[in-house]
């Protein structure tokens, strides 16, 4: 099947309902790791989706929630908790006083979406924004080419995705969730731009506008790559 077809996520609404607290991923992990996974998600060739309040950084929880007659209720409340025994972290005698009950309007109106967070939460929503355009307007990243997609492990929490475009005309996706990389040698064959062209930076997710402390320029022949962040580059002539 091609990878097009597939639809990814990095959130979804069982993973955070199916919690203690129905906390959501930014935060549950750094925010430059979230940001280099999010262009991940973006930019790669399946359909990405996107949970309700993932592209402003909801602070609302995701709780379960449900309305039934008081009967019922209570058989869902009980379900509720059989169900979650099954995480070790919630099935804990200290966990049991924070279990909410689904069927309580208290419950409902925690996990309703507060719209001015895109104003608030203006660099994230910034971030989805920016990449969606990207994506939708990229010559490559908008039709990509059957097979015209590779990969390649750099460090041990550092990859590289090269997209393939016309005539030399490809994108880097380099995605680095650990410390800095220092790239002083660079026999990865995915790294080497086609000839007559050089790599320019297209995109960061260390951008200020984004919360980021900016990108430092990629050198000739070494390239430093931030920590716990991710870089588009073009090939140029």
């Amino acid at each position: 099947m091609h990878p097009a077809n597939f639809v990814n996520y990095i959130q979804n609404h069982d993973q955070i309902a199916n919690s203690l607290r129905g906390i959501r991923l930014h935060e549950l992990t750094s925010p430059g790791r979230l940001k280099a996974m999010t262009a991940l998600l973006l930019l790669g060739p399946g359909t990405p989706m996107l949970f309700q309040g993932q592209e402003f950084a909801a602070s609302t929880p995701f709780l379960y929630f449900a309305d039934h007659n008081p009967e019922l209720a209570k058989l869902v409340a009980a379900g509720r908790r059989k169900f979650l025994e099954q995480f070790s972290s919630v099935a804990c005698q200290e966990s049991t006083p924070c279990l909410v009950n689904p069927e309580s309007e208290t419950t409902f109106m925690q996990c309703k979406l507060d719209f001015a967070e895109r104003q608030r939460h203006a660099g994230h929503y910034e971030l989805h924004r920016d990449l969606l355009k990207l994506r939708h307007e990229d010559p490559v990243f908008r039709h990509p080419r059957p097979g015209g997609l590779d990969g390649a492990v750099l460090a041990t929490e550092s990859f590289v995705l090269r997209f393939f475009g016309d005539d030399g005309d490809d994108r880097l996706l380099l995605v680095n969730l650990g410390h800095d990389l220092n790239l002083t040698e660079m026999p990865e064959p995915l790294l080497a731009p086609v000839e007559n062209r050089a790599w320019k930076l297209l995109w960061s997710s260390e951008d200020p506008r984004y919360g980021g402390f900016g990108t430092p320029p990629l050198g000739e022949e070494s390239w430093r790559l931030p920590g716990h962040a991710a870089l588009v580059l073009k090939a140029e002539k």
